[in-house]
Order: C-alpha cells, then structure tokens, then sequence
C-alpha cells in the first residue's frame, strides 16, 4: 500500500505549499482522494500515470479540496482518453462541473460517472474483489465525508511441502487457498489448516480532512493501518477549532490512540505556521506513532 501525498495545506495555493490531493495505491488500484487546484501539475511532477486514475473521490465542497478537477478532467479529454472515470462526492459537484463544460462546450470524449453522496452515515461506495471503500462521515462547516479503503482478506498461502505430503491434486489448490477443506488422492479428508499457512493481514487507510475533533468516526475506523487525518492547528490555537471546525495535531492523536490505529499521517497544516516539526512532536505526547505528510512525500506501509 502506497501513499503519494501531492498536497496537504489548507487554503489558498502557494510558490510551495500545495492544497490537498493525494494517490493511494492499493490493490493494483490508484485512488485519487481530494483534488485541489494544481492536482494535475502534481500528478505529473510524482510521474502517476493520468490513464491509471479511475475513481477520484471527493471530500467536500470546499475550494482546496476540489479546484483542481475541472482541470484534469478537461486535460484527460485533451490526451484523448477513453477509460470511464467515476467521481464520488457530496451533491453539487455534478452540477459545476457540467456547467463549465456546457459554457466552454468542452463535453468528454469519455464516460465521465458521478455518484452522488448525501448521507450523514457511513456506507459502502465501492467495491470489487480486492477492495472495499466506505465513507466517515466528518464534523464540518459544510457536508463532508472521509474515506475508508480496506483490501479484502487475501487468500491462505499453500504449505507446499504439507501439500505434496498429503498427496493433494493440483485441481484442488484453489479450493485450499479459499479455505477449504478437500480429499485427497488417497480418498482421505485434508483439513485445510493443516496444509495451509495464514495470508498476509489485509491492510486498511482511512482519510479524514476537514473535521472537528469527533469521536463518532472511531468506529468506523477502529484499528485500521494507517490514517491521516488533519492537524490544521497546534494546541495553542485550539480556540481556531471552534470557528473553523478543524482540528488540532494533540486532537488528531487522540483519535488515533482511541481507535488504536496503526500509524497516524497528520497534514492540512495551516500556513500560519514556519514548520511542521511541532505538529509531530505535539501529537507524539498521545500517540508515538506519527508521520509528516508533506507534499510530494510517498510512504510505504
């Protein structure tokens, strides 16, 4: 599972701080979650494939979340595609974009799929035979969803020497890798854990930018990999949380630790601040494990 972080501040666009947009790659899928303006700029900078881009997700409405679609959509009829692209994001986000290319007559050459999100509790939005994503409903100024991709279990790994052992024909290995128990060619009964090992865990990342402090969502992403989630202030600031509805790095680190997350990403920093070192160190005084998103920064889980 891979993480591209294009951008991860809040706002406005700077010379060098990007708004948010970021890849994942799970599953031989390339998710592209939130697309602030100069998404596509950054999409070629990090050397992504546009073609790879089936499924973008949206989180809200807000400009530094979603500027930058209209561009690469209009960029990918440019280059001629023809693959389908499925946008998931809250109500209105249709009516924009067709209306810019109604005025600009600038129709895709490629079936372009909107679903539409309007509800306040989690659902499953997607699903294939390798990955799952559901939405986390968020506590914003506006209707907004997090996003929770989890790969499905992976199929058990053959013990190759248990196997040949039990004189097991090669026609029955799918069935043991699924789980099953089968008959040998001697016409004895093979348990399937005594031929079988365990798979890999399957591995899980839950998105959630912009939010208040909201402890409704631990549920949702209770123990999952890794999560990111905003850290738009330090503490000393945490009066800014109220007006704004963002949260803090301690706030986002207490979620973490509440839901017993395996790592925790913390971005969304705001510009007011020189650096980010104080949001990791902040954070670590609730939860150890914690990474800097910054923009053009991979991570490999």
């Amino acid at each position: 599972m891979k993480l591209t972080i294009l951008g991860c501040h809040s706002a406005t666009p700077r010379t060098n701080t990007n708004p948010t947009a970021q890849v994942l790659e799970i599953k031989n899928h390339m998710f592209l979650i939130d697309c602030g303006e100069g998404t596509q700029v950054e999409l070629r900078r990090n050397k992504v494939k546009f073609s790879r881009v089936k499924h973008i997700f949206i989180s809200h409405l807000h400009g530094d979340h979603y500027f930058g679609l209209v561009g690469l959509i209009s960029t990918f009829r440019l280059l001629t595609r023809e693959t389908e692209l499925h946008i998931y994001a809250p109500k209105g986000l249709k009516e924009v974009i067709t209306l810019q290319m109604k005025l600009s007559n600038s129709w895709t050459n490629y079936p372009l799929i909107f679903h539409v999100l309007l509800s306040n509790k989690s659902q499953l939005i997607y699903e294939d035979d390798k990955v799952e994503v559901h939405t986390i409903p968020l506590d914003h100024r506006i209707y907004t969803n997090g996003f929770l991709f989890k790969e499905k279990e992976n199929e058990r790994k053959l013990d190759m020497n248990a196997v040949l052992n039990a004189n097991i024909n090669i026609a029955y290995y799918r069935k043991l890798k699924q789980g099953g128990d089968v008959v040998s060619d001697d016409g004895i009964l093979v348990k399937n854990k005594d031929v079988t090992k365990d798979p890999v865990p399957p591995k899980s990342y839950a998105f959630c930018s912009d939010t208040a402090y909201n402890e409704s969502i631990i549920p949702i992403i209770k123990e999952v990999s890794v999560l990111y989630h905003e850290s738009t202030f330090l503490d000393k600031n945490e009066a800014l949380c109220i007006p704004t509805k963002h949260s803090t790095a301690k706030q986002a680190a207490t979620i973490a630790k509440k839901a017993n997350v395996g790592t925790l990403v913390l971005g969304h920093y705001s510009t007011r601040y020189d650096g980010y070192t104080a949001f990791k160190i902040e954070a670590q005084t609730i939860f150890e494990n914690v990474l800097l998103a910054k923009d053009g920064k991979s991570f490999e889980f």
